[in-house]
This record gives C-alpha cells, structure tokens and sequence, in this order.
C-alpha cells in the first residue's frame, strides 16, 4: 500500500504559473493555427518571389483530322518549252508545240486555232500543247490527319503595370500579419491561464481561511459542550455554535467545487483532459503576490499592442492591393521564347516526321477599353484602403480607452487590499481578544461567534482584493500588450 501511494504521488502533476503557459501555447488550438497560417504566409511570400523569374513550361498536343490536306483540286498541266540563247533572252523550240510563237507585246506568245496571239486569261482552252508534264494531285496532297505538337515555351515578365512588386509586398504584410495575429493570440491564451490561474489560488486562499474557521468552531464547540456539562452553557449556545459549524462546512463544500471548476477550466486551457488532477504549485500561498503594474504610454501602447499592428499593417496591404487593381489599366511587356516540334513536318513538304524550330518574341497587352471594369475595382480597392484607415484610428482609441480604465480599476483595487490588510489585522485581533475574553468568561458564546465572522469576512475580502489587484494587473499588461514579455 505505501509503495501504490508513492506511486500515486509521484506521477501526479503540479504545475506552476509557468508550465500552464508553456502547456497553454503548446496545446492551444488557436496557436496552432495561428503557426499554420504563419507557414501559409511563408510560402506565399516565396510563391510571390517567384513571380520575378521566367516561367518555363512544356506544352503538347494530338488531333485526328478527317481528311488530308490538298493543295490542288486536280492534276496539272504545264507545257514542255526549251529556255536558251546566247544574248539572253528566251527562246521556244517551236517543235514543242502545235502552235506557232510570235512576238507580242514584248514577250513570246503562241498562237490559238484562229492564228491570233493566245491571251490565257481568255479561252485557256484553246492552246493546244504538243508536248507537258503533268502535277498529279495525290503527289501535292499530305497525310494530316494526325498531327502531333509540342512546345518548350520561356516567358519572362518585364513590366507587369507594378503588379508583381506590389504582390510581393502584400505577401511580405501578410507574413508579418500572421506572426502579429499569432501574437495576439499568444497573448490572449497567457491572460486566460494566467486568470484562471490565480483565481484557482485564491480559492486555495478562501479554503484556509475556511478551515481555520472550522478548527476554531471545533474548539469552541468542545468547550461549550463542557461548559454546558459544567451548567455554565446552556443548549442554546451548543445549537448556535453547531449551526455556524454546519455552515462554515457548506461554505468549504462551495469553495472545494469551485476548486474544481477552475481546474478543470485551467485543465483545458493547458489542453490537459479536464478530469486529470493535478495540483497548483502555490496553493499553499499565504498571500498572493500582487505588484502595481505601470501605466504604458500611448507610444508603447501603439508598439507593442499586436491588435494595432495588425491592423496597421492591414492598412499597408490595401494600399498595395490598390496598387494590384490600378496595375490591370497599365500595359504589359513580356519577353517570350518558344522552341516548337510538329509531326507532319511542315517545314519540310509535310513529311510524317517531327520538324523543330525556336522563335522569340516581346508581347505586349495594352488594355483599352472595357466598360469602366477594372476603373470601378481600382476606385473599390482605394475605398476598402480608406475603410481601414478609419477602422485603424477607431480602434486606436478604443485600446487608449481600455488602457485607462484598467490602469484606474487597478489603482482602486490596490486602495481596497490596503484597506483589507488594516481590516484583516483588526479582525485579528478583535478575535484573539473575544477569545481570551470567552475563556475567561466576559463575553458570551454570540460574542465570540461574531468575532470568528468577522474574522472570516475580513480574509475573505483580502483575499478577494488581492485577486481583483492581480487580474487587473494582467489586464493592464495585457492592454498594454505587454502580457508575456
């Protein structure tokens, strides 16, 4: 059995103030998400970058025609003449032909049936050829009915109306904005922990102070059970001292469940399961530490406050979106290169093989005219930058507001653990005295029973303002945005 509790003991977990915040921003869902979308931003900040760089791709494709391609309707003719001379000019063999050559309009012409100089565009059939040769049709027709092409294509921006610089930009707002959310949430989780925390403390505090209310009930009822033996004490008293002990006992029933609540609250901020016990390292406080927190000035609070981070990097990003919608009225210049296959062959008499050529090129797009669309989403974009600025500036006062009202939240919480302290001490000693006073029997069982009261209501109000002290402490840190550092 002592070797089971050992066992017990040893595996059971404490934690301190500072293990719930590690196990806090380990295990919370929303820091996870958080690291995720810091990634996310990363990769687009490198997706961006990249847009600097050519674009290179392989691009191919298969059709199947129906027909083949023709180039004559039919077979062709052309007559057989004989070029020669020695001054140059041209000479006809009239033995080629059935006609006879004459000079006409400076040229060699034949002539028709009726001897007159034959003019082709009118009546081309009645030269009549002693000899030709012949273009046969199915010798000028190519086999495409399946045609295979490829293509290497570079294509390299160079100006892109500022879209790609503006792009980056966005990219790299968006990379701080996510470690400025993340912060945001950071912090947010170490104000939960921290809360729950010290509330789980402080009722530790009240339970004490409980139980000490309890031993003193149990003493005192010993003694008026004696007194009334003695015949000093009458029923009376006994049933008055058992009823306070009755609900001094109720009272550690309620503090022991809220005990509870805030652990298992704790236990899931810390994404422990809700149902592991564990124990708080500084449950057994005397006092909780409690120091006044400094009021940070505006300035700091616009530097390390991650809400107004964020959104004034907002305001930076809609301003390069606005600069990423103006960019589609502007022109863009691109330098292109392909490097292209096709089967048939086209540069080779559209033989069924693959031909290969490389050309290169600058592409301009010059946008004209198209409705006022890309007009409209440039003025939106401007309108959606203003929207923020606006947002950035209402926010600021806000979180200028938040600030103050902790900072005096504070300051009145720390007057009332002052005047708790005094309170405390005075109950203190007002019971010591009721105490010495009912066993010497100047005052009655009532007496004394209001003094331990007394007393219990005074540990409970310290207890309660140094509580109040320490949250709103973390409260003002964490306005301040200085919660965690």
């Amino acid at each position: 059995m002592a070797l089971i509790a050992c066992a017990t003991l040893y595996g059971q977990r404490t934690l301190n103030q500072d293990s719930c915040e590690a196990l806090a921003l380990q295990n919370n869902k929303d820091q996870q998400i958080a690291d995720e979308e810091v990634k996310q931003a990363e990769y687009e900040k490198k997706s961006a970058f990249a847009q600097y760089f050519p674009d290179i791709s392989i691009k191919g494709g298969y059709l199947r025609n129906e027909k083949q391609l023709a180039l004559l309707g039919e077979d062709q003719y052309l007559p057989i003449c004989y070029a020669g001379g020695a001054d140059g000019s041209i000479a006809v063999d009239q033995s080629q032909i059935a006609n006879k050559m004459v000079a006409y309009n400076g040229s060699y012409v034949p002539l028709d049936a009726n001897g007159q100089p034959f003019d082709p565009t009118k009546n081309p059939e009645k030269i009549i050829w002693k000899n030709y040769t012949t273009i046969p049709k199915d010798q000028m027709t190519f086999d495409t009915r399946n045609i295979y092409v490829g293509v290497l294509n570079l294509t390299q921006p160079i100006f892109m109306g500022g879209k790609i610089v503006a792009y980056n930009k966005v990219c790299d707002l968006k990379k701080e904005l996510a470690d400025s959310k993340k912060e945001t949430s950071r912090q947010e989780v170490l104000k939960n922990v921290d809360e729950a925390y010290w509330r789980t403390v402080s009722l530790y505090s009240k339970k004490k102070a409980v139980q000490g209310l309890i031993d003193l009930l149990d003493t005192m009822q010993n003694n008026v059970n004696e007194m009334v033996d003695e015949g000093v004490a009458t029923k009376k008293d006994q049933l008055t001292v058992a009823v306070k002990r009755n609900e001094a006992k109720m009272t550690m029933v309620k503090v022991d469940n809220g005990i509870k609540l805030y652990k298992m609250q704790l236990a899931q901020y810390c994404g422990l399961p809700i149902e592991e016990d564990y124990e708080i390292a500084d449950k057994d406080l005397k006092d909780i530490p409690v120091k006044e927190e400094p009021k940070p000035s505006s300035d700091e609070v616009k530097n390390n406050r991650p809400e107004l981070k964020s959104l004034e990097l907002a305001n930076a990003l809609y301003d390069q979106k606005t600069t990423i919608a103006r960019a589609a009225l502007l022109p863009t210049v691109a330098l292109t290169a392909n490097y292209l296959a096709s089967n048939p062959n086209c540069y080779d008499g559209f033989e069924n093989k693959f031909g290969y050529e490389w050309n290169i090129g600058i592409v301009v797009n010059i946008p004209l005219f198209h409705f006022g669309a890309d007009y409209y989403k440039w003025q939106a974009a401007k309108s959606e930058a203003t929207v923020a600025k606006l947002q950035y500036d209402d926010t600021e006062e806000k979180v200028n507001l938040q600030v103050n009202q902790y900072s005096y939240k504070q300051t009145e919480a720390l007057r009332k653990l002052d005047v708790a302290n005094k309170n405390m001490d005075e109950a203190q000693e007002n019971l010591r005295m009721a105490q010495l006073s009912f066993e010497a029997g100047v005052i009655s069982t009532s007496n004394l029973l209001e003094a331990q009261t007394a007393w219990l209501g005074a540990q409970s109000d310290k207890i309660d303002a140094e509580i109040d002290a320490k949250i709103n402490g973390i409260y003002l840190r964490r306005a301040g945005g200085n919660l965690g550092k």
